[in-house]
């Protein structure tokens, strides 16, 4: 009989020395993915134990909530139970496991703080990279688990001549999740498994429909799990006020590329490279966000065609299918989630940092954001924009 086990501090359980021979921890978020992920692997003839992360409290910031719980969140309420559901269904141990100190800090504290310093983060990288992998192999080895699985659309392989493993794309480009991925390690990548790379969306729904499952129906989350009602500039004052540090409502000045004043703003967290709806004032032309300087409490915005750079730096690296390379290399560069990769050159330029140049200029590339590089399917490393 499955049962759904109290939430538990992943550093307070004891490591175990020895390893079951065919157990897999899935980890699973109450959607469709990870649920087929789990049947998949019985299917197999694998041994299955669930992981649910909690990890944000849903009853925090209720004046954000509105008249009911957002709907395609990921990692809700509903979505633990969901997971339950699934395990009981597959007669398979399930385990909610407390990640919300963890969450908050190396999660949602430095996505307050980068919109604040004028930057766009990406939240999903960072849970991945510093909530979900690290953690949960280590909650795995506890449980004795050698392995952990996940519901990601990418592809794991092992390169025979050099010993690395190699990240990739998912075979399903819609779909694929490869750019959020570029923080593992390959000790990471050594225990972890994507069963769903090779699949398509539609074909995880048809195996989770012959499975039964109770969630085959569900649809995909969409918002980030701690911005219940999907606006993150409410989501950024309702938790500094809730820290105690209320934002100031002094503002500051939008200005043009020549630095004439044209408008007034009430807070850099208020916008992106790009964008162009919300600037607060009307200029008979398109304009956008060009840059933000936090320093100056400034934005700068222009036409559209000043938006588009060749060079940029990027900092912090983390090679995934290669080891560094002596010298510059060519790879195509992806520099948000919807972008599609451009040809460039990448040269080291100092410690752990490169710079980026495009053979053809790119649209709003953003501080905050990640650049990817990639050699056809292959993840070859990534860094994030300064």
């Amino acid at each position: 009989m499955t049962t759904m086990k109290a939430a538990t501090q992943f550093d307070t359980l004891p490591e175990r020395r020895e390893t079951q021979q065919d157990l897999v921890a899935v980890a699973m978020s109450g959607g469709v993915d990870s649920s087929t992920v789990a049947a998949l692997l019985q299917q197999q003839g694998r041994s299955v134990v669930g992981l649910t992360m909690q990890l944000w409290n849903q009853r925090r910031l209720p004046m954000l909530q509105g008249d009911g719980p957002a709907q395609h969140r990921c990692c809700s309420l509903d979505d633990v139970y969901d997971a339950k559901a699934v395990a009981r269904h597959l007669n398979f141990p399930h385990y909610v496991v407390n990640f919300e100190e963890q969450f908050e800090s190396r999660v949602v504290r430095p996505f307050v703080e980068h919109y604040l310093a004028g930057r766009t983060p990406i939240a999903c990288t960072n849970c991945n990279t510093d909530v979900k992998f690290e953690p949960l192999l280590r909650m795995a080895r506890q449980i004795g688990a050698e392995r952990l699985a996940t519901g990601h659309y990418a592809r794991i392989r092992r390169n025979e001549a050099t010993g690395r493993r190699e990240l990739l794309r998912a075979r399903d480009e819609t779909k694929d999740q490869s750019y959020f991925l570029w923080g593992l390690t390959q000790e990471q990548l050594s225990r972890s498994e994507f069963p769903l790379g090779e699949l398509s969306k539609g074909e995880v729904r048809t195996l989770a429909r012959r499975a039964n499952l109770p969630v085959a129906e569900k649809p995909d989350s969409m918002e980030l799990c701690f911005v219940p009602n999907g606006d993150y500039v409410q989501f950024i004052h309702a938790y500094s006020r809730e820290r105690g540090t209320p934002l100031s409502e002094a503002g500051g000045e939008i200005v043009n590329e020549d630095g004439e004043v044209i408008g007034r703003h009430n807070g850099v967290h208020n916008f992106t490279i790009g964008q162009r709806k919300g600037l607060g004032f009307a200029a008979g032309k398109p304009l956008y966000v060009l840059s933000i300087d936090p320093q100056t409490n400034r934005v700068v915005v222009g036409e559209d065609e000043a938006l588009r750079r060749r060079s940029f730096e990027v900092e912090s690296l983390n090679w995934v299918s290669i080891a560094p390379p002596p010298v510059p290399l060519r790879a195509s560069v992806k520099i948000r989630h919807k972008h599609d990769p451009a040809p460039a050159s990448v040269e080291p330029i100092g410690q752990n940092c490169m710079r980026i140049t495009f053979d053809t200029p790119q649209r709003a590339i953003t501080p905050g954001q990640a650049a990817v590089f990639y050699d056809g399917d292959r993840v070859l490393a990534g860094a994030w924009i300064r």
